[in-house]
């Protein structure tokens, strides 16, 4: 029932039954092109050859992607990021493969290539949207595809996790630049992350109501996670935000400004100060790490920073070694 050859450098297969059209695939290596006819082979054994597998011959991946950047990247929070991210896959080669060429070793060979020029997580994120594309298109759009290759296929293991904390000196340097800017928000938005560990978005969309200056805490409506939570405040933020106040509605935003704004001056502030690799994110690690120094526990911390799964709360832990041995420096020897 199914034959296979070698054609323009690539394996075909092609399967026929009797009162049904063939069904001609192709694939990169031999071994695809054997499995895929064994399973047509055996799935027109029961029920016949499918003729709507034919829409994989005029389908492509970037077919996929364009109907799911229309109609599920919208719906998302972060929908303009990942629309961005969706249109740069589009100009990527694997989006003008048809879907009958899509393989588990066609996904592996283009996550290796990707890897010469990116980082693992990076691909790791890239292969999660095309992962739920597939999913979304097999599961609701009904396309035919009898398995999702990139699934299947194995994701490269993320080791670039940061350890970036300020150095003695560095908050100073910092400072002093974000005094520089033209951005009047940069300042105290900076010290308002490392006071509260808030993400970049949080901050921006914080607004006058979510603030309980007797209480001393802040809302946070819409996270990251999708869970919103309640954080404690030091004095210092609290002060921040009471210079920024000058009678300003409960419903309007502490700090008015867009995350295309604050990008550009970041970049800006950064640009000519001494403080090699600092991102933007790297305040979060700084104020997660600040608060177990001052001796909070897991479960206070994960109040603040809203992690709920105390393994990632850790990646954004870094003690450092010298306070630690410090602090053991003022017990008694103990041993025996």
């Amino acid at each position: 029932m199914a034959s296979i050859r070698k054609r323009n450098g690539k394996w075909q297969t092609q399967v026929r039954v009797k009162g049904s059209p063939p069904l001609t695939r192709s694939f990169l290596s031999k071994a695809d092109a054997q499995s895929w006819g064994r399973k047509t082979e055996a799935e027109a054994d029961r029920r016949g050859l499918p003729s709507g597998l034919k829409v994989f011959d005029s389908l492509t991946v970037g077919d996929i992607l364009l109907r799911y950047l229309a109609e599920v990247t919208p719906s998302k929070k972060g929908a303009v990021r990942e629309g961005m991210a969706v249109r740069a896959l589009l100009r990527h080669s694997l989006a003008k493969v048809p879907l009958s060429a899509v393989t588990v070793a066609q996904v592996a060979h283009h996550r290796d290539l990707r890897l010469q020029t990116i980082k693992p997580s990076s691909i790791n994120r890239e292969l999660a949207i095309y992962r739920h594309a597939f999913e979304v298109a097999r599961k609701v759009w009904n396309v035919p595809l009898p398995e999702n290759p990139f699934a299947m296929v194995q994701k490269p293991q993320a080791l670039d996790s940061r350890s970036r904390r300020l150095e003695i000196g560095e908050w100073k340097i910092l400072r002093e630049a974000c005094c520089r800017s033209r951005n009047p928000y940069i300042l105290p938005m900076v010290e308002l992350c490392l006071e509260t560990a808030m993400r970049r978005g949080e901050v921006l969309a914080l607004r006058w109501r979510d603030i309980n200056v007797i209480k001393r805490t802040l809302h946070i409506p819409i996270a990251k996670n999708g869970h919103a939570r309640t954080i404690p405040v030091t004095l210092r933020a609290l002060e921040i935000l009471n210079e920024r106040r000058f009678g300003a509605c409960n419903d309007a935003r502490v700090f008015p400004t867009t995350e295309d704004a604050l990008k550009m001056a970041w970049r800006r502030v950064m640009l000519p100060c001494s403080l090699p690799d600092f991102r933007w994110h790297d305040l979060r690690h700084e104020a997660i790490s600040r608060f177990f120094e001052l001796g909070l526990s897991i479960a206070e911390v994960a109040v603040i920073s809203g992690h709920r799964d105390f393994k990632l709360l850790f990646r954004y832990t870094h003690l450092r070694p010298e306070d630690i041995s410090s602090k053991l420096a003022k017990f008694n020897d103990i041993s025996p």
